[in-house]
C-alpha cells in the first residue's frame, strides 16, 4: 500500500472517530439535561422567560411562513392535480401536506433560525465573559440555570407551534382555493375534517416536541461550548444553526418512517 494511501485511510479514520466522539458528547449532554428536568430545585422564572422566547414570540414568523406556504401548496396541487383531471383532491393534499411534514418543519427550522443562534450566541457571550464561570462560583449549576428551562421550553412550546403553523398553512390553502380556484368553502372544510386522521395529528405533535428539544438542545451545546473571544462566538451560532437545520430534518426522516411505513 503506497504511503499516499495510508494517509487517506488515516484522515478518513480521523474524521470518523472525531464524528463518533462528537456524537458521544453530544448524546452524553443530553442525558445531562434530561436528567435535570425532575430535580429541584427548580428556575421557573428562568423557564417562563424561556418559554417567552421560544414560543410566544416565534408566532409572528411561525404563522407568516405556514400561511404562504399553505396557499402556495394549493396552488401548486392544483396545478398538478388538473394535469391528471383531479384538481378537487386541493383540500386533502393540503391538509395531509402541512400536518404530516411542511408544518412540522418548517417550525423546526424557524426555531433554529430564531432560537437556535439567538440560544447560543448569549451563552457562548456569557462564557467569554466568565458569566458561566461566575454562576459556578455562586454554586449555581450551569446546566439547570441555563441549559434545563430552555430545553423543557423547547419541548413544550413545540407541538403548540406546530399546531399553529398547520392550522393557519391549511387556512392558507382554503383562501387560496375558495377565493382563487372556485372551491366551495362548506366543501373545501368538510374533506379537510374527513381526510385528516389521528394518527396524522399525534405525528405532528411528536415532531414539534422533537424538534424543539433538538433546536434548544443545539444552542445549549454548541453556546456552552464555544471558543474564546469574538471569532468563538460567531462560529458557535454558525455551528449550531447548521446541525439543528441538519438534526431536524434527519430526525423527521426517522420520525416519518415509524409513523407511516408500519
Amino acid at each position: 500500500m503506497s504511503a499516499q494511501m495510508i494517509l487517506m485511510v488515516r484522515s478518513l479514520g480521523r474524521i470518523c472517530i472525531d464524528a463518533i466522539s462528537a456524537l458521544g458528547r453530544l448524546v452524553l449532554f443530553a442525558l445531562a439535561t434530561l436528567s435535570h428536568v425532575l430535580r429541584p430545585p427548580f428556575y421557573l422564572r428562568e423557564f417562563f422567560n424561556a418559554l417567552m422566547h421560544v414560543g410566544y414570540l416565534s408566532l409572528p414568523v411561525v404563522g407568516l411562513t405556514a400561511l404562504f406556504t399553505g396557499a402556495a401548496l394549493a396552488l401548486q396541487i392544483y396545478s398538478g392535480g388538473s394535469r391528471f383531471n383531479a384538481p378537487e383532491v386541493v383540500p386533502q393534499i393540503v391538509a395531509i401536506g402541512m400536518v404530516r411534514e411542511l408544518g412540522p418543519v418548517l417550525v423546526g427550522l424557524m426555531i433554529a433560525a430564531r432560537v437556535t443562534s439567538s440560544i447560543a450566541a448569549e451563552m457562548a457571550t456569557m462564557k467569554v465573559t466568565e458569566q458561566i464561570d461566575a454562576l459556578v462560583t455562586l454554586s449555581t449549576a450551569p446546566m439547570k440555570y441555563l441549559v434545563m428551562p430552555r430545553v423543557l421550553a423547547g419541548l413544550l412550546a413545540g407541538p403548540v407551534l406546530v399546531a399553529v403553523a398547520d392550522s393557519i398553512g391549511i387556512f392558507g390553502g382554503f383562501i387560496v382555493a375558495t377565493q382563487t380556484l372556485g372551491f366551495n368553502p362548506a366543501t373545501y372544510i368538510l374533506n379537510t375534517m374527513n381526510f385528516l386522521t389521528s394518527a396524522d395529528i399525534l405525528s405532528s405533535m411528536a415532531k414539534g416536541m422533537a424538534f424543539g428539544f433538538i433546536a434548544t438542545l443545539m444552542g445549549c451545546y454548541y453556546g456552552l461550548n464555544s471558543g474564546r473571544g469574538a471569532q468563538g462566538v460567531g462560529a458557535a451560532t454558525k455551528a449550531s444553526v447548521q446541525a439543528a437545520a441538519v438534526l431536524i430534518l434527519a430526525a423527521n426522516f426517522l420520525l416519518t418512517a415509524v409513523f407511516f411505513t408500519a
